[in-house]
């Protein structure tokens, strides 16, 4: 292992593009964890107004807003996932050495702790509002189902 990241710490030296595109992946990475949570998060919110409203009209606003929600979720999930792979190969050579010559690792443990934590709860999030949105689908009112099938 030492090995590895001593060879991938001198190709990150002798290509300093290398080192921005890692960056980058890194931010985004970051960003799309960001985003799974915001998004479940979101989708609550507009849930509780449906719950609230209890209304055919808010029903099928909490669906079509869900419709488009999922993309965002399933872009982040995926982002997460392809670009945890280049974030975990370059994480020891740039991220710890960055970070741990700083005296920053509490704070980088902190960072992966909440980011660990915002993409379990937005999973989890996402999962229980996926069983909600199957059974407001199912009391849809046939004429208002006719409305969101035409919108896919």
């Amino acid at each position: 292992m030492a090995e590895l990241n001593a060879y991938l710490t001198a190709l990150l030296q002798q290509s300093p593009m290398l080192g921005v595109a890692v960056m980058m992946n890194n931010y985004f990475h970051d960003v799309a964890t960001a985003m799974l949570a915001a998004s479940a998060f979101c989708l609550y919110a507009a849930h509780r107004v449906q719950e609230s409203l209890n209304t055919p009209d808010a029903a099928l606003f909490f669906l079509k807003t869900h419709r488009v929600m999922v993309r965002f979720f399933r872009f982040a999930f995926w982002w997460i996932i392809l670009g945890g792979v280049p974030r975990t190969v370059f994480y020891a050579s740039f991220e710890w050495n960055h970070f741990a010559d700083k005296q920053q690792v509490p704070a980088l443990m902190v960072k992966h702790v909440l980011m660990a934590v915002l993409v379990v709860w937005g999973v989890v999030a996402w999962r229980r509002l996926k069983a909600k949105v199957a059974l407001l689908s199912q009391s849809l009112a046939p004429e208002l189902r006719v409305k969101l099938d035409a919108e896919k």
